[in-house]
């Protein structure tokens, strides 16, 4: 889903590069889980039981705010 590679992208492009090894691995975990269950967190429509991947959605969801 184009969405959701735009989305993620964004994440990679401004965070990974400054991520400490726990925030690149569960980046890493996080891309293995299915596109509609990322698509759901992201648009706001639950949350990931998985804190690190939590704090990985809030950032996107905060960064695409306008």
């Amino acid at each position: 889903m184009r969405e959701l590679d735009q989305l993620l992208g964004g994440w990679l492009d401004t965070h990974y590069a400054r991520a400490d090894e726990t925030a690149k691995a569960a980046f890493a975990e996080l891309l293995e889980q299915p596109d509609p269950e990322l698509w759901r967190w992201l648009q706001g429509h639950g949350a990931p039981d998985d804190l690190r991947f939590r704090r990985i959605i809030d950032e996107i969801r905060t960064r695409d705010r306008v």
